[in-house]
């Protein structure tokens, strides 16, 4: 894990060298001919900021990277408030960072405050009408997720490690790396990645999976041990053994059916919802955090949930 904690992810310019005419500052003075004249001929995004303002070298760094990446399509103007307020004033910006996009010389679009990358790619996609050729990491972040599906461990642990050590803020790859700990039963070494997850990360959809696949890995088998008899036997006595179900439907999520895992949680719920405070429905819930919300067996689960619900 070392390589991964000594990842800097710490946000500087990432302007390239000759990289003037896709970013650089204005004043009010060249307002006009960097921003109205320029966006002419492309579009221009103009980012208002100050020295003070935590957010905006949050944001700054990840408009840099998005307006490299579009190699072109696409220009970044800066304007320090502090020393340049006019234009800001006559835009009526109420606070920063604010973001604003010219197109033939007039405002076309906009946000305020600090937006995660993703959300300002498809920011600069929807200005220039296409989808932004993915960067390296998105390429690695691909082959990660295609590694695990294909059962290849340790090639989607060195994927998104690779990322780690490029942005170790990225949650895909925070929760893909967890994911093949977990997969490999070293829930520690899973944990220890996930702590890497702080503050707004935190609610990143892979991030809340991932902990939810490790809160599961680690109350219940890592695998099925291929007898189930025991607790078939306990519930085909007892269709009534909630906890004998729900030890069922871990154990056979433990061996991949997720299907059978969602019909027994499911009858439970239909048979007694409140039985210790909805534990069947918590569990369910878990899973579909820990499957992902876009995966078909939660997908199919849900709407047996909602027949049970609303029956």
């Amino acid at each position: 894990m070392s390589d991964i904690h000594s990842a800097s992810g710490t946000p500087e310019s990432v302007a390239q060298p000759g990289a003037s005419d896709l970013i650089k500052d204005a004043t009010t003075q060249t307002f006009a001919v960097d921003v109205l004249d320029a966006s002419q001929q492309a579009p221009v995004i103009v980012d208002f900021w100050a020295p003070w303002c935590g957010p905006c070298k949050q944001l700054t760094p990840m408009l840099e990277k998005v307006v490299q990446q579009a190699q072109g399509a696409v220009r970044l103007v800066k304007m320090n408030i502090d020393e340049h307020p006019e234009v800001a004033q006559q835009l009526r910006v109420q606070s920063i960072p604010a973001v604003f996009a010219f197109k033939n010389g007039q405002p076309v679009d906009g946000f305020m405050g600090a937006l995660p990358e993703s959300q300002i790619k498809r920011f600069v996609e929807t200005l220039l009408g296409g989808e932004l050729a993915p960067t390296q990491a998105e390429q690695m972040l691909e082959a990660g997720a295609a590694a695990i599906e294909a059962g290849d461990i340790g090639a989607a642990a060195q994927a998104f490690a690779a990322v780690l050590q490029e942005d170790r803020e990225n949650p895909k790859a925070i929760a893909g790396l967890a994911r093949c700990y977990i997969e490999s039963n070293d829930l520690e070494r899973a944990t220890e990645v996930l702590g890497l997850a702080e503050g707004k990360l935190a609610d990143e959809p892979d991030i809340k999976g991932a902990i939810a696949a490790l809160e599961i890995a680690k109350s219940g088998p890592q695998e099925a041990d291929g007898d189930l008899a025991p607790l078939l036997a306990k519930v085909d006595a007892n269709p009534a053994d909630h906890e004998a179900r729900i030890e069922l439907a871990i154990a056979l999520n433990a061996g991949g059916d997720r299907e059978a895992a969602t019909d027994h949680l499911v009858e439970s719920i239909r048979r007694d919802r409140a039985w210790n405070d909805e534990a069947a429905r918590s569990q369910l819930l878990q899973f579909f955090e820990a499957w992902g919300q876009m995966d078909e067996a939660t997908q199919a689960g849900r709407r047996k949930l909602s027949s049970v619900l609303f029956s």
